[in-house]
């Protein structure tokens, strides 16, 4: 019997590096393009998952729960910004331009080194034809994305002054009225939720369309754990569900529910940041996976906290 498991074991940790090797699609605009010039974005991704990879290489796991505590800290962000925030000041909680500290009472420090992200340029690009139908037409030309610029932004470490009002969202370890947002959440997605003890030993089970949760569990237990299956029904269906293995699935579905909770205020446990190291350094499926993650924690958050605060546009609009 030791001889069959150890060989299923074998045959298992094939698949999984086989699968961790395999060239995955995406629907990112980041992953789309391949060049700096085309999207400078892909580049910062790149360079922040590089990072990542050599840290956990270099045994530092903690690395990977810095980037899932940006996730929560910034979930306004986008992807990319979030990852470059994270590899240059792991510890930062809070970040503005320094027009929006001075705005606030604050002063950035004498010698601190900026933040560097990425501020969206909008204007207008149209040829020829399109300029002489608007003219002839009277329209007025709509903004489009036209590139990207460095901004820098400076976290509230690194500024002194006024002191600030709190976070309106530091919770302190109880579930709040999020439990509540959470499963209104589930019903505008048409999934349904029921409580049996009948999947025990496990808290949750996504069944694809139906959540069944264990009772008896704690209120902040539960809500975790419902936030755990939520991510599973909203990431892994379909073509992704076919194109990742199961305990990548799983911790993607936990990275979210780390990122959810830490958001509202609970103590969670970092124990799955070490689930990293499936991606045996892939560095595309494991930039594809953050960013999953990051958009699925943030579609989440959005709608069990409905007064967010300031988005990504808001922080950076003082610097242009």
């Amino acid at each position: 019997m030791a001889a069959i498991s150890n060989t299923a074991a074998t045959v298992s940790a094939a698949r999984s590096r086989n699968n961790a090797q395999r060239t995955y699609r995406s629907d990112s605009p980041y992953q789309q393009r391949t060049t700096q010039r085309d999207n400078p974005t892909q580049m910062l991704i790149k360079q922040a998952v590089d990072h990542l990879i050599r840290q956990l290489e270099a045994g530092k796991s903690e690395a990977l729960t810095a980037y899932l505590a940006a996730m929560a800290r910034f979930h306004n962000y986008s992807f990319g910004n979030i990852l470059a925030i994270a590899r240059q000041k792991p510890d930062a909680t809070r970040v503005a331009g320094i027009r929006t500290w001075n705005e606030m009472g604050r002063f950035v420090k004498k010698g601190e080194k900026g933040i560097q992200i990425l501020a969206p340029m909008l204007g207008y690009r149209r040829n020829r034809k399109e300029a002489e139908a608007s003219a002839e037409s009277e329209t007025k030309p709509q903004n489009v994305l036209i590139g990207f610029r460095v901004v820098y932004v400076f976290d509230l470490s690194q500024t002194e002054g006024a002191d600030l009002p709190e976070m309106e969202h530091s919770v302190s370890g109880t579930v709040g009225e999020h439990r509540e947002r959470l499963i209104d959440f589930l019903g505008q997605q048409n999934i349904a939720l029921e409580f049996s003890e009948k999947i025990a030993p496990a808290l949750g089970v996504s069944y694809g369309g139906k959540i069944a949760l264990l009772p008896g569990q704690s209120k902040a237990e539960e809500f975790t754990t419902l936030v755990h299956e939520t991510a599973h029904e909203l990431l892994h269906k379909a073509e992704r569900r076919t194109m990742t293995t199961a305990t990548v699935r799983e911790t993607e579905a936990e990275a979210v529910a780390f990122i959810v909770g830490q958001a509202i205020g609970l103590e969670m446990d970092k124990s799955s940041s070490d689930y990293i190291q499936l991606y045996h350094g892939n560095a595309a499926l494991l930039a594809e996976s953050l960013e999953v993650i990051q958009r699925t924690s943030a579609v989440i958050l959005g709608a069990i906290q409905p007064e967010a605060p300031a988005t990504e546009s808001e922080t950076v609009a003082e610097v242009a």
